[in-house]
């Protein structure tokens, strides 16, 4: 069967959208393709810095016949009905169409509509014109005098369609006045003359005679090998960058990989600012020396070409541009060590940290306060802690980070351990961060994780109290990844923390940052009024009820009712706390799903009153499942179904709840006797059990009362004629659902 070769031809396409692009123009074609009845059997995108193509092969060579009955109007319909169905169906009369009978309808009118298919050239000349003019690049430009936007300009393009054996014809269609061809061209210096292409084998093979490698999975391959090859002759060892692998794979079209080296005294420098230098600035990889673990005064630049002699040129170039931006690196690294950490702290007081939550010196001081909380709770030393949360933001003003803003955190263990501060302190410098994504690691020493959940806690308690949360697919602060992190260091520490009062500790440290920006703009108001008055006491005035606290002059008297402690805050505390608890529960739905985990029992566990602890919820809901796995689980989940369906209609119909407890003089029959005492068997050893910590002791006692319920249902009407009798039956269905409620509520389990 035939096969399509596409190629457009251009000026470099930025490498962030080579792979993005290939994808897209898959498909787009395909789809196209398939849309229109023309179905193929595999289709490959390519991609280098200076051509997008796409081939599909076992394409028909034209589409199917398509036949198609139109029903018409009724047989005597009137005349502007009939005219109608004769535009739509394509006839000239009534005599081309057909008539049927229905029995219900009666006589109809029906079109037979026949459509040849068109050739498969025909089809693609009409669709990738189309897709040309509105392909979606990120950015595109025009250039010259015509109208058609693409990423860089558009030279030329290869459109061939055939069989193989078979001379394969041009599809011919123009774009722009570009006209389709089957002329491309090779690498831009080392062959740049025109070729005719047949079809993707010929194709490929004389670009690659042309010094361009089309596959880009294969450039990659080479760039990687060869790069392994040349630091093993040096006995170096290569370190490996994906990210850079793909992209230095889109800047060239023919790798050749080339070593360069710089002077020895620039490995003083931390290995990891070396690295992010020479990666930002030359796209180069770096060298390892396997005997002492550190980088190597060496590293790998990629080349576009085979210089004539040998690339030295090349290399000398980029070892003249590497050694400025390495000597830039080293005056900022010795530069930042001549001040401590402490030093930069006040330039925090200038710098914003959000316009609606103060400064980053009020954020840094709500840590603190945060991290001394929860020193305590994760065995941390509280004055590590506290030290640790101070400094831990203070590499942000250093040159090295102002110039790579990737390397925070570590710059600041660095710089730490360069003071001597303790080992605890520089680590947390570093880990509190993290972890920064999925796969990112948990921080596990204790005054890490004090001050990396208290710098999450109050990023999350900031963006709430302000109402900045999250919406679909929009999160500009990455809340949802703080609330996750938050999640992992606590479940993978087994930390024990109450997170809505420790939300509302955070809280309150968030609106006194509100007092004072409010009072700090209303005693400027109020400076400004007295001295338009007249009035130099109005400011004293202004600022005694804002503060709570008496001017100097004025030392009995009492003082003011503090901000926090007015009642409408105090609410206003608790309710965002707990929709900040509600986001958390839906996180950790999202990270015990991806481990296998069901999201109904982790709102059944949730829905709870006093919910708050993740490691105890996360523990009891795998002991729920554990249960609900077992026979008597599932056996029990229905009786707890029929029961409530059961109170649901009868309450419903009679307007009222029926809650326990049960009448003992009521329980006629020895079956709903048995159930009641086993009610309030369960009930005393799950009580007992929870309170222990103990779920798979709580879920062996619930399972008792699997064989009593199956009794009571099989032995007992729980709609008596007796209103008494009922009542009571009633109340003890209602005792089942108290029962589970110890554990979850089974309310909002499925399945």
């Amino acid at each position: 069967m035939p096969d399509l070769l596409l190629e457009l031809f251009s000026e470099e396409i930025p490498a962030r959208m080579q792979a993005q692009a290939a994808d897209a123009l898959k498909k787009l074609v395909t789809d196209a393709l398939v849309e229109r009845g023309l179905l193929y059997e595999g289709a490959k995108a390519f991609v280098t810095p200076r051509r997008l193509a796409l081939a599909v092969h076992g394409l028909p060579g034209r589409q199917a016949d398509q036949r198609e009955e139109k029903k018409g109007p009724r047989v005597g319909a009137p005349e502007q009905a009939v005219a109608g169905f004769l535009k739509s169906a394509g006839l000239a009369s009534l005599d081309q169409a057909t008539i049927q009978s229905d029995p219900k309808k009666g006589d109809f009118y029906v079109a037979v509509v026949e459509k040849p298919g068109r050739a498969t050239t025909e089809v693609v000349a009409e669709i990738v014109p189309d897709i040309i003019r509105k392909f979606p690049w990120p950015k595109s430009m025009r250039w010259g005098s015509g109208t058609l936007r693409w990423v860089r300009p558009l030279h030329s393009i290869v459109a061939t369609f055939g069989a193989e054996g078979d001379e394969p014809e041009v599809v011919h269609f123009s774009v722009d006045g570009i006209e389709a061809s089957n002329v491309t061209r090779g690498h831009r210096f080392m062959a740049p003359e025109p070729f005719t292409v047949k079809r993707l084998d010929d194709w490929m093979a004389k670009l690659e005679a042309a010094k361009v490698v089309a596959d880009r999975d294969r450039r990659k391959e080479i760039i990687l090998n060869d790069a392994k090859d040349l630091a093993l002759a040096a006995g170096l060892e290569l370190v490996e960058d994906e990210g850079l692998l793909d992209e230095v794979c889109g800047l060239v079209e023919w790798p050749v990989v080339l070593m360069g080296s710089f002077e020895e005294r620039f490995l003083d420098i931390p290995d990891e600012v070396i690295r992010a230098t020479i990666r930002a600035n030359q796209k180069c990889f770096v060298l390892k020396d396997p005997k002492t673990g550190r980088l190597a005064n060496r590293f790998i630049l990629i080349s576009n070409l085979v210089a004539s002699d040998g690339g030295a040129a090349i290399v000398a170039g980029n070892e003249r541009v590497i050694r400025a931006r390495l000597s830039d690196a080293k005056f900022f690294w010795d530069t930042d060590r001549l001040n401590g950490l402490a030093s930069r702290m006040p330039k925090f007081q200038s710098i914003t940290f959000h316009e609606k939550l103060g400064s980053q010196a009020e954020r840094i001081e709500r840590i603190v306060r945060l991290a001394k909380e929860l020193a305590p709770k994760v065995g941390a030393s509280v004055a590590l802690a506290e030290e640790a949360a101070l400094v831990a933001k203070a590499d942000l003003l250093t040159e090295v980070v102002g110039e790579f803003p990737e390397l925070q955190g570590l710059m600041g263990r660095y710089y730490a351990q360069g003071e001597n501060l303790p080992p605890e302190v520089a680590a947390a410098c570093e880990d509190h961060y993290k972890p920064q994504g999925p796969n990112d690691r948990v921080p596990t020493a204790p005054v890490s994780v004090a001050v990396a959940l208290a710098d999450k806690i109050d990023t999350l308690v900031g963006f709430w109290a302000i109402d900045e949360k999250p919406t679909g697919s929009k999160d500009p602060y990455a809340l949802r990844r703080a609330a996750l992190g938050v999640i992992r260091i606590v479940l993978e520490n087994e930390v024990r923390l109450g997170l809505r009062s420790y939300s509302a500790l955070g809280l309150d440290g968030i609106f006194s940052s509100f007092q004072s920006l409010e009072i700090e703009r209303t005693l400027s108001l109020s400076e400004e009024v007295a001295g338009r008055t007249g009035r130099p006491d109005l400011a004293d005035e202004v600022e005694t009820r804002l503060t709570g606290r008496v001017v100097p002059d004025d030392p009995d008297e009492p003082d003011a009712p503090k901000f926090l402690e007015h009642p409408r805050y105090r609410n206003r505390i608790q309710s965002i706390a707990s929709d900040l608890l509600a986001f958390f529960a839906d996180r950790l739905k999202v990270y015990l799903r991806d481990r296998g985990v069901r999201h109904d029992l982790v709102d059944a566990v949730f829905a709870l009153e006093g919910q708050d602890d993740l490691l105890l919820v996360v523990r009891r809901v795998e002991a729920l499942a554990a249960f609900l796995a077992t026979e008597d689980g599932r056996n029990l989940l229905a009786g707890y179904r029929r029961a409530v369906n059961i109170l649901r209609i009868e309450e419903k119909k009679d307007g009222r709840a029926f809650a326990g407890p049960t009448s003992a003089a009521l329980l006629k029959e020895p079956a709903e006797e048995h159930l009641a005492a086993a009610i309030e068997d369960v009930k005393a050893r799950v009580s007992r059990a929870v309170a222990a910590e103990d779920f798979e002791a709580a879920m062996t006692a619930l399972s008792d009362l699997r064989q009593p319920v199956d009794a009571f249902f099989d032995a007992v009407t729980v709609n008596d004629a007796d209103p008494a009798l009922r009542e009571n039956r009633l109340k003890l269905l209602d005792e089942i659902r108290a029962a589970t409620r110890g554990i979850a509520d089974f309310d909002r389990i499925e399945g």
